[in-house]
This record gives structure tokens, sequence and C-alpha cells, in this order.
């Protein structure tokens, strides 16, 4: 059962879930652009980590929680991340930050910007922006310094897999799992004959065998 906490990020209150699930290593667990905390996707991955003995903790940026559609500007969705850190920072050992598509980039900046982790987990990196044609800037994940694991899907439009491998390659304690058929949000046709669900606890079996080697 998940626990509601009230989280301050210095200019609001966002909303943030937490199921303690004994260990000392916990996951911090942020949203996509488009999905908040409570979307099924979420809750998925957030139970079956904590049913693996990791502590998780997800959240609402500020613009989720209003019920607004377009994100807040860098600064405010940093800010919240790093308050949600704090939150669980108080109630583990270490932390891992981890995040489905923007999510998880915003946790690997604020890894790069100094924020104390044991790894960072991508779930679907946003390599090229939606509509966009060019990669954006990875330079920052070579200051991350902590393990990181990259989770993407084969049909993953925002990230080219031959371009997220390159990434990869590139950085030292990195590992990549590939969800074969898998779009952004890991969704596979009918044809690969799995189940939607199936396939999220594929990729949260990952995490925990990657989690338990940190």
């Amino acid at each position: 059962m998940a626990k509601t906490l009230k989280i301050d990020w210095g200019d609001g209150v966002v909303t943030g879930r937490f199921v303690d699930a004994g260990g000392s290593t916990g996951v911090l667990l942020a949203h996509g652009a488009g999905i908040g905390q409570d979307s099924p996707w979420m809750i998925q991955v957030r139970d079956g980590l904590a049913g693996a003995g990791f502590p998780v903790l997800t959240f609402n940026y500020p613009y989720m929680e209003a019920g607004k559609k377009a994100p807040n500007r860098p600064p405010v969705v940093l800010a919240a991340h790093a308050a949600a850190a704090a939150a669980l920072r108080e109630r583990v050992g270490r932390i891992v930050l981890a995040g489905k598509s923007m999510g998880g980039r915003l946790g690997s900046h604020l890894a790069a910007e100094g924020e104390e982790v044991a790894g960072v987990v991508f779930y679907g990196y946003p390599l090229v922006g939606v509509g966009k044609q060019e990669p954006r800037d990875t330079s920052h994940l070579h200051d991350v310094g902590a393990p990181m694991l990259f989770v993407q899907g084969t049909r993953d439009r925002l990230a080219p897999l031959e371009l997220i491998m390159a990434v990869a390659e590139r950085l030292p304690k990195t590992s990549l799992h590939v969800v074969e058929d898998g779009d952004h949000s890991y969704k596979v046709p009918k044809r690969a004959g799995r189940d939607p669900t199936e396939v999220l606890d594929e990729v949260v079996a990952v995490t925990a065998v990657w989690l338990e080697a940190l």
C-alpha cells in the first residue's frame, strides 16, 4: 500500500506516493511528460520494484499536480525532482534515480549536477525530441559518475536503437537492456504475442537484477 506524502519543493507542494519495502536502497521513480504518478504504467513499475524489495517513491511534477499538460520550465521540474530525492533520502540509506522518458532524463541532470546517487535508470531515454530530427545533447551523462541502466524498446521513435546504443557504449559503468518490439512505453504489437503487463514485468525484473548488483 502506497503512503501519500506532501513534498515541499520551495515554491509549492506536490504529492508523492511511497511504498516502503524495507530495503536500504530506495528508488525515486519519476513520471514522463504525458503521464502522472498514478497512471497504470507507473503503478505497475512502482509496485513491481517494491515487490522485489526496493522502497519506491513516486511524485508529480508541479504542472501535473496542477492538472496541466505542458511541463514546467527546467528549473521548476528540477527543483521538484530534487525535493522528492531529499524526501526519499530521509527514508532509505541510498537512492537510485529512475524515470520514464522525461523523468529519467531529468534525473540524470540532477545526478550530473552533484546529487549523490547509487545509480540512474532510464525507461525509454528521450534522445530525440518529439518533432525533432537531431538527437539531444547527452554530454552531461559523462558527469553522472554512478552506474546507469538504459531500458529501450526496438520501436522507440524517440530513441532509435542504433543511436542509443552509441550513447551507452561511450559511457562507463553503463548497461543497456533491449525490449524486443517495444515502443517508447514498451507497448508491443499483437503479433508479438505478449501481454503489456508481461512486458512491464520483464522491465521490472531486469531493473531488480541490476539494482541487486549495485
